[in-house]
C-alpha cells in the first residue's frame, strides 16, 4: 500500500515517517522545494525528540516530491491558520490538497484529513471538491477526519501512545482508518463520524483555553487582595475534581490560541469562549503595564526579554505572547533585547545571553525553557544596569536570584511588596 502525506510540517511529517517506519511505502508531498529537496538529502527541516532516529529508520520507505501522485492512502496534514481580521479559519490549504488529490483518486482509495479544521468542514469542503473525480464518497472511495493529539516536545511519543478519535463518513471510511492507525498507535483508537471529531479536537484546545483565562484573570485578582496565585492554585487543585492551569503572559502556539474562534467562527454562541481568548490575548498587555510600573522611575529603560518561543523547551514562536508583548513596549518607549537559545529564527534579532543583558534595566521571563531554571544569577546581574527580574512563568529559583541582588516579581503574587 502506497501512502502520501501532503504537508511536511510538525505533524505532517512525523506521521509520514511513522507509516513508513511500519513498512508502507510513503511519498510526502509538500510545496516547500527547499523543504522537499533537504529530506531526499537526509537532513530534517526542524528538531523535535526522537525525529531523527525515526527519519533514519523510515528512509528506505519514504521520499519527498512537490507533486502528487496516485496512491491508496491521501493523508492532508496541511495549515489551517486563522484569518487575523475575521477570527475565521483560513482553508485555502486544505482545499489546496483536495484540490491536488481528486485527479488521482480511484476505486478504493481513502483519504483522511487530520489538519485541524472547523466543523463541517470534510463533508460540506473535501468531500464535494474529491468527488470532482466522478467517484462517489463512501461507496467508491472512502473519507475520514483523524485530528492529532500531539504536544511539540513530544510529539512523536504522543502520536504513538495517544489515544485517537477517528471519524468518517460512513462506518466503512472509519474502520478502513482505525485499521491504517492501528499500524502504529498503541493508544485507543475511538470511532465516531467526521463532524464529531472536527468537534471534539477543537473543543480539546477550547477547554485548555477558557481554563488559562480563569487563572490568568485570578491572577489578576489575586494581586489585588496580595495573594500569591501559584499557592493558590496548588491548594485548589488538592480538591479531587479541581485542575486549574497555570497562568502566563499569554496563550500561543497553533492550537490553543487558534483552534477556540474555529469552534464558534458558524455559531451565534460562544461568549464566554471569545470572552476567554480577549482575557488570553490581552495578558501581554497586562505584563507590559506591570513591567511599566516596575520601571517608572528609569528615564529610557531597557528589558530583555527571555524567551520568545510560545512554550518552553521548543523552537516554535507560532503566535507567541513574546511578540506582541515586544511591540507594546516598543510603543512605550522601551528599548528592547531578545535572549532565547532555543529559538533559531525570530523577526527581531536574538543575541547572545551577554548581549542581550548588558547595560539591561529588567528580565521578563517570558518562555519557560528549562535552561532559565538553572541560570546563574551572579554574572547576569554583573552585567546589567538595574537588576530588575519580572517571572511571568514562575520557574525561576527566585531566591538564589534575590541573593545575587535582584528585585523579583513574579506574575500573580500580590504578595510582593
Amino acid at each position: 500500500m502506497k501512502i502520501s502525506v501532503l504537508g511536511l510540517g510538525y505533524i505532517g511529517l512525523p506521521t509520514a515517517l511513522l507509516f513508513a517506519s511500519a513498512g508502507y511505502d510513503v511519498i510526502g508531498v509538500d510545496i516547500d522545494s527547499e523543504k522537499v529537496n533537504m529530506l531526499n538529502q537526509g537532513m530534517l527541516p526542524f528538531q523535535e525528540p526522537g525525529l531523527d532516529e525515526l527519519f533514519e529508520k523510515a528512509q528506505k520507505k519514504f521520499r519527498a516530491t512537490t507533486k502528487v501522485e496516485p496512491s491508496d492512502v491521501f493523508l492532508i496534514a496541511v495549515p489551517t491558520p486563522a484569518d487575523s481580521h475575521t477570527k475565521t479559519a483560513d482553508l485555502i490549504y486544505v482545499r489546496s490538497a483536495a484540490e491536488m488529490i481528486y485527479p488521482h483518486l480511484k476505486e478504493g482509495d481513502l483519504v483522511i484529513l487530520e489538519s485541524t479544521v472547523p466543523p463541517l468542514t470534510t463533508e460540506k469542503l473535501v468531500v464535494p471538491i474529491l468527488e470532482k473525480s466522478r467517484l462517489k464518497a463512501g461507496y467508491d472511495f472512502y473519507v475520514a477526519h483523524c485530528p492529532e493529539r500531539a504536544i511539540p516536545g513530544k510529539t512523536i511519543y504522543e502520536m504513538v501512545h495517544n489515544d485517537r478519535v477517528v471519524g468518517g463518513i460512513n462506518k466503512k471510511s472509519a474502520e478502513l482508518t482505525k485499521r491504517l492507525y492501528r499500524s502504529f498507535v498503541k493508544g485507543k483508537l475511538y470511532i465516531t463520524d467526521a463532524t464529531t471529531a472536527e468537534f471534539v479536537k477543537l473543543i480539546e484546545n477550547t477547554y485548555r483555553d477558557v481554563n488559562i483565562a480563569l487563572v490568568n484573570e485570578l491572577a489578576q485578582i489575586a494581586e489585588e487582595y496580595h495573594i500569591n496565585i501559584w499557592e493558590a492554585i496548588e491548594l485548589a487543585n488538592k480538591h479531587p475534581r479541581v485542575h486549574l492551569h497555570k497562568p502566563g503572559p499569554g496563550v500561543g502556539g497553533h492550537c490553543i490560541s487558534i483552534d477556540p474562534w474555529f469552534v464558534i467562527q458558524n455559531s451565534s454562541n460562544g461568549k464566554l469562549i471569545a470572552m476567554a481568548r480577549y482575557t488570553n490575548d490581552t495578558m501581554p498587555n497586562y505584563v507590559v503595564k506591570k513591567v511599566k510600573k516596575i520601571l517608572k522611575d528609569i528615564k529610557y529603560p531597557t528589558i530583555t526579554i527571555f524567551g520568545v518561543a510560545y512554550k518552553g523547551n521548543v523552537d516554535d514562536t507560532r503566535e507567541t505572547p513574546a511578540l506582541r508583548i515586544i511591540k507594546l513596549a516598543e510603543n512605550e518607549g522601551i528599548n528592547i533585547r531578545v535572549y532565547d537559545p532555543v529559538v533559531k529564527d525570530f523577526e527581531y534579532p536574538l543575541l547572545d545571553l551577554e548581549d542581550a543583558v548588558k547595560d539591561s534595566d529588567c528580565i521578563v521571563v517570558v518562555t519557560d525553557h528549562e535552561i532559565f531554571k538553572y541560570l546563574d544569577p551572579e554574572p547576569v546581574g554583573k552585567l546589567m544596569r538595574n537588576k530588575i527580574v519580572v517571572d511571568t512563568r514562575n520557574i525561576l529559583n527566585h531566591d538564589k536570584w534575590k541573593k545575587a541582588g535582584f528585585k523579583v516579581k513574579v506574575l500573580g503574587n500580590g504578595k510582593e511588596v
